[in-house]
């Protein structure tokens, strides 16, 4: 992947700072970072979520560290900090059912771990700070699409403590001049997210039943839908947020293709991909689910230049055909 460079600059100056860098979203940035050039990728993971199958391929690299580390400790932070110009936030617990199991994890990592990747990352005065907020922000408001200013109730735990960071960002801004950029993701997918797990998300849940020609579950009547994102236009908004300049206040922006794709359709396409022809099976609606999800993505395309390059179908036909191939690697996970 990565075909496309989505910067002009000169990266084999600059450091970079990837929390989360072992998991889904993280260790695709580091992919792309280090295919151009970059001058330090360093990763801070407690390999909770991630895992060491992620950044495999480069721990040879010359211009690649790792800090096996919990962004719950402030020192930890502080340590990976040092010397970074650029930091992308990405470590997160996930997962609104993982939220309402255990909310008070879900609390220490997504906001006390964010706070104290704020106020390490202000200390070392980083020149920019981009940060996995998070379209479960919208809550219960029913307007589509979703305009970044027009916000609900939150419906679980995760939503509060994604809602919770952006706030405590606006502060940081406001009170010490730290600006920073908020990506509020709308589904992303693609390699290398994990299939495996009580909390895996749907499309590798349903790539993974199709590769086994099996039935999905699928909660409620399969009419759910979703502004599916392909994981190479999240690694695009994160590269162009990073080096942006001028950035004067905080900002969070919509990070999605905007298309709406229900789950019907969304197994209907893995079906066609895979040559089968499956029926899935139907099951109650999960607590705390939105019912439907679609992004305006002006604001971002204005601010950061963002443009998303794949659609839903062409990334699941390319996640498709790397689950595929790199099954035996998460086979042993």
């Amino acid at each position: 992947m990565y075909n496309i460079p989505y910067h002009t600059q000169d990266l084999s100056q600059s450091t970079f700072l990837i929390t989360g860098g072992a998991g889904f979203i993280g260790s695709n940035i580091v992919e792309y970072l280090l295919k151009y050039g970059a001058g330090k990728v360093r990763v801070l993971d407690n390999f909770s979520t991630g895992t060491h199958a992620n950044i495999e391929e480069f721990r040879s690299h010359p211009a690649f560290e790792l800090i096996e580390g919990d962004i719950r400790s402030l020192e930890t932070c502080r340590e990976a900090l040092q010397g970074i110009d650029f930091v992308s936030h990405q470590a997160a617990l996930g997962s609104v059912p993982r939220s309402i199991n255990d909310p008070i994890t879900s609390n220490e990592v997504n906001v006390t771990g964010f706070l104290n990747m704020l106020v390490a990352a202000r200390d070392a005065r980083v020149k920019s700070f981009v940060y996995a907020a998070s379209s479960s922000t919208y809550g219960d408001h029913p307007g589509l699409p979703k305009v970044e200013d027009k916000i609900g109730n939150p419906l679980s735990p995760y939503a509060v403590t994604k809602y919770v960071n952006e706030l405590y960002a606006s502060v940081f801004s406001k009170t010490f001049d730290f600006h920073t950029i908020g990506l509020r993701y709308f589904n992303v997918f693609g390699p290398k997210q994990n299939p495996k797990g009580p909390y895996a998300a749907v499309i590798p849940l349903f790539i993974e039943a199709a590769l086994q020609q099996e039935a999905p579950y699928i909660n409620g009547d399969g009419e759910t839908s979703r502004d599916f994102t392909f994981v190479e236009n999240a690694v695009q908004a994160n590269v162009k947020a990073m080096l942006v300049e001028n950035v004067k206040q905080h900002e969070v922006v919509n990070i999605a293709f905007g298309e709406r794709t229900t789950l019907n359709q969304l197994w209907e396409r893995i079906n066609e991909i895979a040559g089968i022809a499956l029926l899935a099976e139907y099951r109650e609606e999960r607590k705390g689910d939105v019912r439907h999800s679609l992004a305006d993505i002006s604001k971002a395309k204005t601010l950061i230049n963002y443009k998303p390059a794949f659609s839903v179908h062409q990334g699941i036909q390319i996640a498709f055909h790397w689950y595929k191939n790199a099954k035996p690697i998460y086979q042993k996970l």
